[in-house]
């Protein structure tokens, strides 16, 4: 079944029940949106769009934080059958003409934190972009925009007559870019039906839960996520803000009983606790069932310290690309925690094996690169044959990560292909050494990266963020990491902070620049 249909079948069945809230902490607002009310909207949009000479096939750039209209508008993009493109907030506006630039968008709506980035780019894509629409105060809507509450009142809420296939092309998601340009990923209807039945099937998502969406609804992650609750027409809680405070308010008031956390808010959480800024007597948490993490390898003595909190909490671990339509081609499974710090088992319907650089299957315990198959891979890198040529071989997906399997078949992530650290000739894989000063008790973040070295080729750095009201020295650090193989201690610690993007991966290439020069510290 499309989304779309599932949307519509929603609207049927539980028309005004809540589907939608959306909690600014930060302004005291919270609105809220029931499934008729979203069906409806979705629809409107689609005429909109319809009326502005948008087809099918046609590519719509969707650019907005999240909002309580940022769904609707990607259901009414997608029920036009055009492309719904949408693109990471964070994208400069040299990025997000490109991203217009390799759609070849006809229409191009963005909300108000983008106003300054749009206007730079508007004049050069006057050839491409045939309307902009602008969401947000109409007092605010520049004079080449059209304002999106204003064309979508006029319209029926109406679902158009298109035609469209479970195997039609349905969205294009740019990549995060962390290893270089963002590539557009190109998904089909039948990815995201997919991923709305593997998301159900691992977390046994029923009418009565509910979800708290933190992360970017531009991501796959999140949004597949939601895609659990989705299917089953369960009520979803977007938050704007990722205070412990806030987060824990909007579990205890919207009675929320599933969150998909990104680590730093985890630890965030951790410290508010142990610091006593956050009192857990003050919140009903009970109903909340399950915490889930995923976009990133998780320090399992973060997971150790979160169950002695929440003793009483289902955990998941989930591994997902942009190429596999998000999270759950990988996953712990909630019934494995004695397996924490293992990316786990196939998700449902997917395949998986180790491989060397010649894609021969390699046996357990051999660290290669994994590759999976499943109805979530993506259909091509859009523009891009040659990049698609060296990812996609018979339906199996080489994903990049560096990964080995245990002798019960659990796959543990080593690290990023392209950041292994080679030293002297060995092979330093970052999330070791991350995993292993995550458990120091003075650390709340840790990034490991290759810098270059003249004898020994690169050697292994480690930019660490100190716990607030902590004191950590270089020595200490040195004399923590003596437990690690020498060839794995870091030679240069570097206190700063650790960049991640708005799905929590850390911004590696941008630390390797910054500290380009620095020289080695630790003496062997």
């Amino acid at each position: 079944m499309l989304i779309t249909e599932i949307l519509s079948r929603n609207a049927r069945m539980y028309g005004s029940e809540t589907a939608l809230v959306e909690r600014t902490p930060a302004i005291e607002r919270r609105v809220e949106i029931t499934w008729k009310t979203f069906d409806d909207q979705a629809n409107q949009v689609a005429q909109a769009l319809m009326k502005r000479g948008i087809k099918k096939g046609d590519r719509v750039v969707h650019l907005m934080m999240n909002c309580i209209e940022w769904l609707p508008i990607y259901f009414g993009i997608l029920r036009t059958g055009a492309w719904a493109v949408p693109l990471n907030f964070r994208f400069v506006a040299k990025t997000i003409r490109r991203c217009a630039e390799i759609s070849e968008a006809k229409v191009f709506i963005f909300g108000e934190e983008f106003i300054g980035r749009v206007e730079k780019i508007q004049p050069a894509l006057k050839n491409i972009v045939k309307n902009f629409i602008f969401v947000g105060p109409e007092k605010h809507c520049p004079e080449y925009a059209e304002h999106f509450e204003k064309i979508i009142e006029k319209e029926r809420p109406k679902a158009p007559d298109v035609p469209i296939n479970i195997l039609d092309d349905a969205a294009l998601y740019f990549t995060s870019g962390t290893t270089g340009n963002p590539k557009a990923t190109l998904i089909t209807h039948r990815n995201l039906e997919f991923s709305c039945i593997a998301e159900n099937r691992h977390h046994n998502q029923t009418h009565e839960d509910n979800f708290l969406c933190i992360p970017p609804l531009y991501h796959t992650g999140a949004k597949m996520h939601w895609f659990g609750n989705f299917i089953v027409g369960a009520p979803g809680v977007i938050l704007r803000g990722i205070e412990p405070k806030w987060i824990l308010e909007a579990v205890s008031e919207e009675k929320v009983t599933i969150v998909w956390l990104l680590v730093p808010w985890a630890l965030d959480i951790l410290f508010a606790i142990e610091n006593k800024d956050i009192k857990l007597e003050n919140y009903e948490l009970d109903q909340w069932r399950l915490m889930h993490i995923g976009a990133q390898p998780v320090p399992p003595s973060l997971i150790k310290e979160w169950k002695k909190i929440f003793p009483h909490h289902q955990y998941d671990t989930n591994y997902g690309l942009t190429e596999t339509t998000g999270p759950g081609c990988v996953h712990l499974g909630l019934e494995n925690m004695h397996k924490v710090g293992a990316i786990g088992v196939p998700g449902f319907d997917w395949e998986f094996k180790i491989v060397d650089g010649k894609r021969k299957q390699l046996p357990p315990k051999k660290i290669g690169e994994l590759m999976v198959k499943g109805p979530g891979v993506m259909k091509a890198y859009y523009k891009n044959p040659e990049a698609t040529r060296e990812t996609l071989f018979d339906g199996w997906l080489l994903t990049g990560d560096m990964a080995k399997v245990d002798e019960d078949g659990f796959i543990w992530l080593v690290d990023r292909k392209k950041d292994v650290i080679i030293t002297g000739g060995e092979n330093i894989y970052p999330v070791d050494i991350e995993d292993f000063l995550q458990s120091h008790p003075k650390i709340q973040d840790v990034a490991v990266i290759g810098l270059p070295s003249l004898r020994l080729g690169e050697i292994a750095a480690a930019i660490i963020k100190v716990k607030p009201g902590q004191e950590l020295k270089t020595k200490e650090v040195e004399d923590f990491c003596m437990e690690l193989p020498r060839y794995k201690r870091p030679r240069r610690i570097i206190f700063g902070d650790v960049p991640r993007n708005p799905t929590g991966k850390i911004e590696k290439p941008k630390l390797r620049k910054e500290y380009a020069g620095a020289k080695e510290s630790f003496k062997l």
